[in-house]
C-alpha cells in the first residue's frame, strides 16, 4: 500500500506540469446548473466548492462574475461538485449526511472541500513528443460518470471513478469500483478523473460528455495516449479527491451487514458516482499555469494564491431551503 507522499512523488514524475490545491466547501444544496439548469431544486443533493457565482443557472464567463472563491488558487472561480454521501441506519432506515473532511497535505485551514488537480500527462510515441495543453475556455462545462450506472461492468468502464477505504489519511489502501464492504478506519475516499481530449468546438454537449474523450485506459494518474482526430485538443486532466468522514458511523455498522452508505440520488451501490465541472478561471490564469511545463502544485508562482482563512469567508446563500443534515426520514428530493 502506498502512502499519499509516495503517490505524489510518482505523480510528479509522470506529469509535465500541473496544479494541486484545496478548495473548502462552498455549499451543500440541491442545485445542478449543468444537468438541470434553471431548476430549483434539482433532483438530488450536491457538495459544491469554488466560486460564489454558483446558482441554478450559469452561462457565459463564470470567472468574470465571481467575486470570491473557496479555492486556494485565488484566480479560480470555477465550480466543482459531486453527489453527497449519506449513512442509512440499518435499524430504522433514517439517513444522516456524512461530513467531508480534509484530505492530507492540503493548505492549513482548508475546511472539508476537495483536492483539485489539473495535470498534464506524457503520452508515449516513438519520438516522445509532448502535446501542448490548452486551458478550458469560458463557458466550458462537463460531467463524468452517471447516477444511472447500475452494473459492475458499466462501473468498471468508467476509468478513474473509484473508492478507497482509508486506513489513515496517508494510507489509502487499494482502489475499488464499489463502496467498501467493511468499516474504514479513516473514512471513504472518492476520486473522479475527467477526460482530457476536447472536440475543439463545443463548450457542452446534450449528454455533457460527448464533447470530451478519454484516452486513459487505467485508473490513477497514468500516462495518456494521444487524443484522437475527433477530439484533437489536449486539455488538462481534471481530477477531484474527496474524503468522507464515515468514522462516526462505524459503530452503527453491524458486523457482516451490507454497506450502509448511499449517494444522495438513492444510489445504494457505488457504481453511480459522478461529478460536474463548470470552468471559471479568470482571464488566462489557467493557461499561464499550464504553460509552466517544469512545475507542479502552483505553476511556479504564475497564478495568485490566497490564505484559506480568506477562502473560507466566501459563501453563497441557501437558494433551496431544506433540511440536509441531522437524521432525516428520507433523502432530500426523494419520495421515500
Amino acid at each position: 500500500m502506498k502512502s499519499v507522499s509516495v503517490v505524489i512523488v510518482a505523480l510528479i514524475a509522470q506529469v509535465q506540469a500541473g496544479l494541486r490545491f484545496g478548495c473548502s466547501s462552498l455549499t451543500i444544496q440541491r442545485l445542478d446548473p449543468v444537468v438541470e439548469p434553471g431548476k430549483n431544486p434539482s433532483a438530488h443533493l450536491h457538495h459544491i466548492v469554488g466560486g460564489n457565482a454558483f446558482n441554478a443557472t450559469m452561462t457565459g464567463d463564470v470567472g468574470e462574475r465571481g467575486t470570491c472563491t473557496t479555492c486556494e488558487m485565488a484566480e479560480d472561480f470555477s465550480n466543482y461538485w459531486t453527489a453527497v454521501l449519506y449513512f442509512k441506519h440499518p435499524t430504522n432506515g433514517s439517513y444522516h449526511r456524512v461530513p467531508v473532511t480534509n484530505n492530507a497535505a492540503l493548505a492549513s485551514g482548508t475546511k472539508g472541500g476537495m483536492t483539485i488537480y489539473y495535470t498534464q500527462h506524457d503520452f508515449s510515441t516513438d519520438d516522445l513528443k509532448h502535446q501542448y495543453i490548452t486551458a478550458f475556455p469560458p463557458g466550458f462545462r462537463m460531467t463524468v460518470g452517471s447516477p444511472t450506472t447500475d452494473t459492475l461492468a458499466q462501473a468498471k468502464g468508467h476509468i478513474g471513478l473509484r473508492y478507497n477505504c482509508l486506513q489513515s489519511l496517508l494510507n489509502r489502501g487499494a482502489e475499488m469500483v464499489d463502496f467498501p464492504t467493511k468499516p474504514c478506519p479513516a473514512g471513504i475516499f472518492t476520486v473522479h478523473h475527467f477526460p482530457a481530449c476536447w472536440d475543439g468546438k463545443n463548450l457542452d454537449s446534450p449528454d455533457h460528455q460527448s464533447h470530451m474523450f478519454n484516452t486513459i485506459k487505467y485508473d490513477g494518474f497514468t500516462n495518456a495516449p494521444a487524443c484522437p482526430s475527433s477530439h484533437p485538443v489536449r486539455m488538462p486532466q481534471l481530477t477531484y479527491e474527496t474524503v468522507w468522514d464515515t468514522t462516526k458511523f462505524n459503530s452503527l455498522w453491524p458486523s457482516g451487514a451490507p454497506n450502509p452508505f448511499v449517494w444522495s440520488f438513492e444510489g445504494s451501490s457505488g457504481y453511480g458516482t459522478h461529478a460536474d465541472y463548470m470552468f471559471g478561471w479568470k482571464g488566462d490564469s489557467l493557461q499561464r499555469a499550464m504553460n509552466k511545463s517544469e512545475c507542479f502544485y502552483d505553476g511556479c508562482g504564475s497564478i495568485k494564491k490566497q490564505a484559506m482563512a480568506t477562502a473560507n469567508q466566501c459563501t453563497v446563500k441557501d437558494m433551496v431551503g431544506e433540511q440536509t443534515d441531522g437524521w432525516v426520514t428520507k433523502l432530500p428530493g426523494m419520495i421515500s
